[in-house]
């Protein structure tokens, strides 16, 4: 989950929302600059957090009592293994993106645990599997999955409200280009990407998110009732150049 502190209480993202909002930034890219295997790829953005293990009765609280934000906890390799799990039904070219994005996130705990390394080097050698069966170079397969790591950090922004005020720009990534994008917002609360890597002059997106007044909870089962029951709005951003 994607836990912001408003005013009201807490407001609540779910990790599959924010990748659903990753897809609609990466669907209005640039038409002459998409990676091979347009819609597939738009498929696996959106669903890259898919197998994320329920956090009912494991990790949604915080030691305070209050909704546990995504960065809070702690690597789960039984968590990692699940996503890679849920892309292999789809296919070799959502499971290729996954385990990509599965190695830019911990590859930096190489050297931990040896199942963690072990973990780590089997995503090498799938990989190298899946693109000879797919018949796609590394450097086909790395544009694609930088447009989704692009993406995904875009919908981050947005959704953990990291916006810089008055008009200040912050850096985004490098895109699949190899460019730097930076991202600011108007006063009039209007996005602005620069430079401007979309099809489209202006468009809009959204995320769905819960709202929680009430700041503390006693367990994680009324945690998820609370949430349950929550009432949801929907988000939304205008983007122009």
């Amino acid at each position: 989950m994607i836990v912001n502190l408003v005013k009201e209480g807490w407001e609540i993202i779910y990790q599959q929302a924010h990748a659903l909002l990753a897809a609609q930034i990466a669907f209005a890219w640039r038409t002459t600059d998409r990676p091979v295997r347009w819609v597939d790829t738009l498929a696996a953005i959106a669903q890259h957090d898919d197998g994320q293990r329920s956090w009912a009765g494991k990790v949604g609280l915080t030691a305070a009592g209050a909704p546990a934000n995504f960065t809070m906890l702690p690597f789960s390799l039984e968590q990692a293994q699940q996503v890679m799990e849920e892309a292999r039904y789809q296919g070799q070219w959502r499971s290729l993106l996954t385990s990509m994005h599965l190695a830019f996130l911990y590859e930096e705990l190489r050297g931990q645990h040896k199942t963690t390394d072990a973990f780590l080097d089997e995503q090498l050698q799938n990989q190298a599997l899946w693109r000879k069966a797919l018949k796609v170079t590394k450097k086909e397969a790395q544009k694609a999955y930088d447009l989704m790591q692009w993406c995904d950090r875009l919908s981050l922004i947005l959704c953990r409200q990291e916006l810089p005020e008055a008009e200040r720009a912050l850096e985004i990534s490098a895109g699949p280009d190899g460019i730097r994008y930076d991202v600011r917002q108007q006063k009039e609360g209007r996005i602005q990407v620069i430079p401007w890597p979309f099809e489209l002059n202006q468009f809009t997106v959204t995320v769905e998110a819960s709202y929680l007044t009430q700041l503390q909870f006693a367990s994680e089962a009324e945690l998820d009732t609370a949430l349950r029951q929550a009432p949801i709005r929907t988000k939304y951003w205008e983007l122009v150049k």
